[in-house]
């Protein structure tokens, strides 16, 4: 019944298996990967014509996890998959993003690319696996797709390279690089370093490239076995002529309007230029598709012109050269009620940076495959549409939004201290007020600024640079910070930032059938002397991190306590803490370890939570003095609150030298005492005194009350008053205490021998009404 065809290789230590003809045999090609226990289908289906007017190439990628791959039931009302995750949005661009460049020039049927993952073993992410879905579907459709790629995740760690790293490996490891490639050349990077070389991080995209290879290779084995006809598409017309004609009437124009330095005054001319040329083929009554051809081509004709001028005379649209900036400016602490706010300008872009602190319930809670988690760093990237001078939809973030936010935070994580070094959750907002090329890195360098003006303690600034690429042939040219004409225009969007020490995040994207090792090299070196230049330049702002934390955000302090002092400070139904927070008015935050939180903006309410919390877990020290509070009293002294939880008992002979009839002549309920703990006895009664401590100021006073006498032990009492000796028998006939009879009983029975008394007493315990031992006085 079923055709199938199947493929396996093996690839860091487990089996890469491609199948096709089983499932979703009404698609135009579909096939199911397995990388170790983890599954993923992707479906391809493509228009078979294209719409009426289409001028572009409309195709949409949607990955999705399914939660049951991981044995798992979605969290929220209607319990099942609904819009796409964050993870879901940057895992759909990671796929396009090297396909996309693939499809040969004026195709513009419509494809889906629809990738579920299926099962999730948890250990090998299943990105790679999608990508690697997608590329064999691709193939095996036939549309002209010119692939296949293959993709690859590499690790570092210990100075060794790792395929396909397991989801602990990169938690613990340096590097976390995505790369897609062809069997010639790179195609995509994406990764985040912890402060890596460029050497490292060039040998893990080669290293990358070798398992792509591979896997590119499985794929067309596939591809023999199972791949349908491709599509016949037709030849374009041959436009030369329209090209000539449209040189002849607006060249000069758009030569004209690439030597103004200004952007707006830029798109005013070239737009100009367009209309020129509209207008003139409409005269001339051309067809409506012809005219449209016509105007596409006035986009080839300016990319001619820029890039001949770069790579013939190394002048740039602004008239900078390859490796020249824009000029910079930075401003830190110019909104005066956030944590911390940064102003970054590079030529026309421009960005706002705002860092604000949080305690932990502010953490933003991931709910996905490998189970819940708190995420305590955000970045939010915005994008307005007046930051390139458009009308256009304002709302809720797109994937180029998620995206680049989610490119800055790779930037910016490495360097992040960690929560016990600084327990703050962190929120950076960039919103974007100018764009002209790069806006992404002028997050990276203004979200730094700003965390360093809130006093976060990074490792080290970071910054950002875009750099770009014109390949003709053999020549090219590298150009660093790319304007967005260039980036349009150009063949390469190749973004790197890190610290003075080394890389942090890399991105590339080719627009090109790949680049060489000479080139991705010359882009990694231009690209380190472009970041220790905006690295010189933010630091004119401010150099490093503020000492001190903005007066309006809230302080947290830490407190470690024994685990099994957990369940005290928390109280039966969470009373004690709520009172402590009640009472205080400061936030407290305790886990399973022991490790205790305490926030709010006043440190005086952090102060006495911290006091509260300390009292219930330390033990009292003898002669130790403290702060009290009474909150009982009896007739022979008073119960004092000392330590949080912990009473003690303030004797009447303690509450002053001289003597005291009733312990209300000296203290009331409620009334604020010094003590000084005198004894813990083995059963934990503490005794206190407040006449050895100045109720004033807390001092040590002088004990002047005159020692007592010891004791003499009831054995040695010495003679009786009436000067005998041996007491000797209490009744005639009777040789001792112990040994007297004690008579028949009443009823006539035998009383039998006497209890006998245990030493120092007898065993019912004190009398009623009477004290324990330890405050009995002689």
């Amino acid at each position: 019944m079923f055709d199938v065809k199947k493929v396996s290789i093996e690839l860091a230590g487990k089996t890469l298996t491609l199948e096709t003809g089983r499932i979703a045999r009404q698609a135009d090609a579909a096939v199911l990967a397995t990388y170790g226990e983890t599954v993923v289908l992707c479906a391809v289906t493509a228009a078979k014509s294209v719409k009426e007017g289409q001028d572009f190439f409309p195709l949409t990628v949607h990955y999705q996890e399914k939660y049951s791959a991981a044995g798992r039931i979605p969290g929220g009302f209607f319990k099942r998959e609904r819009g796409a995750t964050e993870k879901e949005t940057l895992v759909s661009r990671l796929i396009d993003r090297p396909i996309r460049p693939l499809f040969p020039e004026g195709f513009y049927n419509e494809i889906n690319v629809i990738a579920q993952v299926l099962s999730f073993d948890g250990e090998s992410e299943p990105d790679i696996v999608a990508m690697i879905a997608a590329s064999a579907a691709l193939t095996l459709s036939g549309v002209p797709f010119m692939g296949p790629i293959g993709a690859a995740r590499v690790g570092y760690k210990d100075g060794e390279y790792q395929l396909n790293p397991s989801l602990e490996e990169v938690k613990t490891g340096e590097l976390d690089l995505v790369v897609a490639a062809t069997g010639n050349a790179v195609m995509m990077v994406e990764s985040e370093a912890k402060e890596l070389s460029e050497e490292v991080m060039l040998g893990a995209v080669l290293f990358a490239h070798e398992a792509s290879k591979k896997i590119a290779n499985a794929i067309i084995d596939l591809a023999e076995k199972a791949a349908k006809d491709p599509w016949d598409i037709a030849k374009g017309d041959n436009l030369d002529d329209l090209k000539k004609k449209l040189k002849k009437l607006i060249g000069k124009d758009i030569t004209a309007a690439y030597k103004l330095t200004d952007k707006s005054a830029r798109s005013n001319a070239l737009n100009e230029a367009r209309a020129k040329a509209k207008a003139s083929f409409t005269a001339e009554g051309l067809d409506a598709q012809t005219v449209m051809a016509g105007i596409k081509l006035t986009k080839k004709l300016e990319a001619e012109i820029v890039r001949g001028a770069i790579l013939k005379d190394g002048k740039r649209i602004d008239g900078r050269t390859t490796t020249q900036i824009r000029p910079i400016e930075a401003m830190v602490g110019f909104l005066p009620r956030t944590h911390g706010s940064a102003l970054f300008t590079r030529g026309e872009t421009q960005s706002i940076c705002t860092t604000t602190l949080g305690t932990k319930d502010a953490e933003q809670m991931i709910d996905g495959l490998t189970g819940l988690h708190y995420e305590n760093f955000m970045l939010h990237y915005n994008f307005p549409p007046y930051s390139v001078g458009e009308v256009g939809r304002f709302g809720a973030p797109g994937r180029r939004e998620v995206g680049h936010g989610k490119l800055a935070w790779r930037a910016l994580h490495p360097v992040l201290p960690s929560k016990d070094e600084f327990p703050y959750t962190i929120r950076v907002l960039s919103d974007i007020t100018e764009s002209n090329g790069s806006s992404s890195m002028a997050t990276v360098c203004g979200g730094s600024l700003s965390m360093m003006d809130a006093g976060v303690p990074l490792k080290r600034p970071v910054s950002g640079i875009a750099m770009g690429l014109i390949l003709e042939g053999k020549d090219f040219a590298v150009l660093s910070d790319i304007l967005g004409d260039e980036d349009h225009l150009g063949d390469m969007d190749f973004k790197v930032a890190g610290t003075e020490v080394g890389i942090t995040t890399m991105q590339m994207d080719i627009k090109i059938a790949g680049i060489t090792r000479e080139i991705f090299e010359a882009a990694l070196t231009q690209a380190k002397e472009g970041r220790a230049h905006i690295l010189g330049e933010m630091s004119k702002a401010l150099s490093s991190t503020r000492t001190e934390l903005s007066a309006h955000a809230p302080r947290i302090e830490t407190l470690q306590i024994d685990k099994s002092k957990i369940r005290e400070v928390i109280g039966t139904g969470g009373k004690v803490i709520r009172e402590i927070v009640a009472e205080t008015g400061a936030k407290v935050d305790i886990d399973d370890e022991g490790l205790i939180k305490i926030s709010s903006s006043d440190p005086a309410q952090i102060e006495a939570a911290r006091k509260w919390i300390l009292g219930i877990t330390q033990e009292a020290e003898v002669g130790k003095i403290y702060d009290g509070k009474v909150v009982n009293i009896v007739d022979f002294g008073a119960f004092v609150n000392f330590m949080g939880g912990k009473d003690g008992l303030v004797h009447v002979s303690e509450m002053k030298n001289e003597r005291v009839e009733k312990p209300t002549d000296v203290v009331s309920e409620g009334q604020e005492v010094k003590v000084k703990v005198l004894e813990i006895d083995p059963r934990g009664k503490v005794r206190l005194s407040m006449r050895v401590v100045d109720q004033e100021t807390g001092a040590e006073l002088e004990d002047t009350r005159p020692a007592r006498e010891p004791r003499e032990p009831r054995s040695d009492r010495g003679p009786r008053r009436d000067g005998g000796g041996d007491r000797g028998p209490r009744r005639e006939g009777g040789e001792g205490r112990g040994d007297r009879g004690r008579g028949p009983r009443r009823d006539g029975g035998d009383r039998g021998p006497r209890r006998e008394r245990s030493e120092g007493g007898n065993d019912d315990g004190p009398a009623p009404g009477g004290l324990p031992d330890f405050l009995t006085q002689d």
